[in-house]
C-alpha cells in the first residue's frame, strides 16, 4: 500500500513556506540597486505590473502540477503527461537546477551568518573607515576554513530541519522563521524611515518621477523590471511544485500564488524602506548590488547610525532567516525528489543529500580563494558566478518555458487540465477566455525567451 502523503498542517503553512522558498537575496541584494538605476518609485510600479502579468501565471502552473500529481518533480510529469510522451525527461533539468543553486546558496547564507555573529561581537564598531568594513569581507574571502565551517552548518541544520518531516520541522521551522523576520523588516524600517537625513531617500522611493526612468532609458527599464519579476519568485525549478503536492483542493491556486506574490513583494519593498533612508543619509544615495551592498556599503552604514550594532545584527538576522527558508524550501524539494524516485526514507534521502551538497559546495566556496585563478566568465568572474549564471539565467527562464509549454499545448498536460485544476476549490479563479489563453500560450514564452537572450546579451556582449 502506497504510503499517504503528509500534507500542512494548515492554509498559513502552505503560504509562509512557499513565500519563504521565494523570498530570498534577489529581494534585497538587487532590488534596491534597480530600483535606484532605473527611477524609483515609478520603476516600482512598472515591477509591480509584470510581477502580475508574468510571474503570477508560472507560479500557479508550478502549484497546479505539485497539486494535481500529488508528487514533487520526480514525478509530476510521469503522472500527468499523454502516454508515449517524455515530458519526464524534464525532471532532471529541473532537479538539476535545485542542486546547482545549493552549491553556492549554501556558501553566501553562511557569510550572513557570520555578519550576524560579527555584529553580536562588536567587529564593526563607529569610526571605522569604508576601507576597513570592506576589509573584513576580503579577509572572510581569504578564508577557506572559517567559510567551510559556516557552510557546514547551514547545510546541517537546514537537512535536520527538513529530517523531522513536513509538519514538524519544514512547516513549524520556516512559519517561526518567516514571521520573525517580517517583523524585524518591520522594525528597521520603521527606524529607517525615523532618520531626519533619509527623507530624500523616501521621496525617491516612494513618489513617481517617471522622468527619472526616462533618463535611464525606458526599454532598459522595462527589461529590468521584467528579469526583476521573474527572478523573484524562484519559478522554474520546481521548488514551488513541491508545496503544491502538499495542499489540498478547498482553495483556487489563483489566489493562494497571489497571496504568496504579495508576502514576496511586502519583503522586497520592505527591503527599500530599510536601505534607501539609510543609504541617502549615510552613504549619499548609493546603493550597490549584491554582495558590496549586503556585505560592505550597509555595514557601512550601520556603523555611521545610532545603536548601529544592533541595527547590524538585526538586518543581518532577518537576511539570515530569509536565506535559510529558501534553503530549507529547496532541500525539501530534493528530498521528495529523492523518495519519489527511489522510494527511500527520508532519513536516508537526507543523510545522502546532506553529505553531497556539502561536497558539492566547495567550489564556490574555495572559488575565492584557493581556485581564485579559475575565473570561467572573465577577469574577475568566480565559480560562484558561473554556477549563479548557469541557473538565474538558464534553468529558470527555460525551466519556466517548459511549464508554461506543459501546461499550455495539447501534447502536455493541456490548457483545459491545467484551468480546472487551478480553479479546484473557493477563492480567485484563474482568469479565462481564449485572449488570456492565447496571452499565457505565446506572448508569456516569448517574454521568457526575450529575457534569456537579453541575459546572453548582458553577460558577454555588453
Amino acid at each position: 500500500m502506497e504510503k499517504k502523503r503528509e500534507t500542512f498542517a494548515s492554509r498559513v503553512g502552505f503560504i509562509l513556506i512557499s513565500a519563504g522558498c521565494a523570498i530570498g537575496l534577489g529581494n534585497v541584494w538587487r532590488f534596491p540597486y534597480i530600483v535606484g538605476q532605473y527611477g524609483g518609485a515609478a520603476f516600482v510600479l512598472v515591477y509591480l505590473a509584470f510581477l502580475v502579468l508574468f510571474g503570477l501565471p508560472i507560479m500557479v502552473m508550478e502549484f497546479a502540477n505539485g497539486r494535481a500529481s500529488k508528487k514533487s518533480v520526480a514525478l509530476s510529469y510521469d503522472v500527468l503527461e499523454p502516454k508515449g510522451t517524455k515530458w519526464h525527461w524534464a525532471k532532471w533539468f529541473h532537479m538539476a537546477g535545485d542542486y546547482i543553486l545549493m552549491m553556492f546558496y549554501t556558501t553566501i547564507a553562511g557569510w550572513l551568518v557570520q555578519y550576524f555573529v560579527k555584529f553580536l561581537r562588536g567587529d564593526f564598531y563607529a569610526g571605522m573607515t569604508a576601507e576597513q568594513v570592506g576589509g573584513e569581507f576580503d579577509k572572510l574571502m581569504a578564508d577557506p576554513s572559517l567559510m567551510a565551517i559556516y557552510m557546514l552548518v547551514v547545510v546541517i541544520v537546514c537537512f535536520y530541519v527538513c529530517g523531522h518531516g513536513l509538519q514538524n520541522g519544514v512547516e513549524n521551522v520556516s512559519k517561526k522563521m518567516m514571521i520573525c523576520l517580517m517583523l524585524l523588516m518591520v522594525v528597521m524600517a520603521v527606524n529607517s524611515c525615523m532618520i531626519p537625513e533619509g527623507r530624500e531617500g523616501l521621496k525617491f522611493y516612494l513618489l513617481p518621477d517617471f522622468s527619472r526612468m526616462q533618463e535611464a532609458g525606458v526599454f532598459n527599464a522595462l527589461y529590468a523590471a521584467m528579469g526583476q519579476a521573474f527572478f523573484t519568485l524562484s519559478i522554474g525549478i520546481g521548488a514551488l511544485a513541491i508545496f503544491g503536492s502538499y495542499i489540498g483542493d478547498e482553495r483556487r491556486l489563483t489566489g493562494e500564488g497571489l497571496n504568496v506574490m504579495i508576502l514576496d513583494t511586502f519583503v522586497a519593498f520592505t527591503a527599500g524602506l530599510i536601505i534607501f533612508p539609510a543609504c541617502f543619509a549615510y552613504n549619499g544615495g548609493q546603493t550597490g548590488q549584491g554582495p558590496s551592498l549586503v556585505f560592505v556599503t550597509l555595514p557601512n552604514v550601520f556603523n555611521h547610525m545610532a545603536l548601529g550594532r544592533l541595527w547590524g545584527a538585526m538586518f543581518f538576522l532577518f537576511m539570515s532567516f530569509a536565506a535559510l527558508t529558501t534553503i530549507i524550501a529547496v532541500f525539501q524539494n530534493i528530498i521528495s525528489f529523492a523518495t519519489d524516485l527511489t522510494g527511500c526514507s527520508v532519513k536516508r534521502a537526507v543523510g545522502v543529500n546532506g553529505v553531497v551538497i556539502a561536497v558539492l559546495s566547495f567550489p564556490a566556496l574555495l572559488g575565492y580563494n584557493l581556485l581564485s585563478g579559475i575565473q570561467p566568465l572573465g577577469a574577475g568572474s568566480t565559480i560562484l558566478d558561473l554556477e549563479d549564471f548557469i541557473v538565474s539565467n538558464n534553468i529558470l527562464p527555460i525551466g519556466s518555458m517548459i511549464y508554461l509549454f506543459f501546461c499550455t499545448r495539447k501534447c502536455g498536460w493541456g490548457w483545459k487540465n491545467f484551468i480546472h485544476e487551478a480553479d479546484k476549490g473557493e477563492g480567485l479563479k484563474f482568469p479565462g477566455g481564449k485572449a488570456v489563453q492565447f496571452y499565457i500560450s505565446w506572448v508569456v514564452p516569448l517574454l521568457v525567451l526575450f529575457i534569456l537572450v537579453m541575459g546572453y546579451k548582458d553577460k558577454f556582449f555588453a
